[in-house]
């Protein structure tokens, strides 16, 4: 718990001098999220009708239920999650792993993500725009940063369940899986692209297709 509090104050110290989102203008902003304007962010509610919900969230502080075909659950604590995040340029996410969970490979466009441990262990990684990869085992109580913009994942190898916090230097820093981008986007990429681009078959895109379909309720 110690370590976990160090490592929020430095990210706070970090982030207030390098936040990617644009500066305040005033103490706070808390979203209004009903408002149907769209603008750079959220607008503001009128200070007389925020309260102390709007800057509390309770959703990361126990692990998440994994359900899903690749092992981890990502619960965000963001702007549309904690409205008092409007304006301030930084946000959370919880990120819990089953034995051999993949938090597949990813991007996030608008903020760079720093990973504290919480427990187990995990490999992790991103590539350059150069097409180099940067790879790292790290363990409970241990960092790794993954730069603004480039796809990256964590991977628990480890036969016992891991988790990590997650802090982003924007209020919603969004994220781009790449197999679920080309694969189950609305409309659907050309499957003339896919195969070119993959060098594989039309068969072969549409089995991957159907694997990442979202499932029917």
């Amino acid at each position: 718990m110690a370590a976990a509090l160090t490592y929020l104050v430095l990210f706070a110290a970090i982030s207030s001098a390098f936040a990617y989102d644009p500066d305040m203008l005033q103490d706070l902003c808390v979203a209004n999220t009903s408002a149907g304007i769209k603008v750079n962010g959220f607008p503001c509610k009128a200070e007389a009708n925020i309260s102390e919900a709007d800057f509390y969230f309770a959703g990361i502080a126990k692990p998440g239920r994994i359900n899903s075909t690749v092992g981890s659950l990502v619960t965000l604590a963001h702007v549309e999650k904690i409205p008092g995040l409007n304006t301030l340029g930084v946000s959370l996410a919880r990120i819990d792993f089953a034995p051999e969970g993949l938090n597949p490979p990813h991007t996030h466009p608008r903020a760079t993500e720093i990973i504290f441990v919480l427990e187990g262990e995990l490999d992790v990684g991103f590539i350059t725009t150069a097409n180099k990869f940067v790879s790292k085992h790290i363990q409970k109580g241990e960092i790794f940063v993954f730069p603004r913009g480039l796809v990256h994942f964590q991977k628990n190898n480890a036969d016992k369940a891991a988790s990590v916090l997650s802090a982003f230097n924007s209020q919603l820093p969004g994220t781009q899986s790449i197999a679920m981008t080309l694969f189950t986007a609305t409309p659907a990429v050309p499957d003339n692209v896919l195969t070119k681009a993959f060098q594989v078959g039309s068969k072969e895109v549409g089995k991957i297709k159907s694997k990442l379909a979202p499932k029917k309720s």
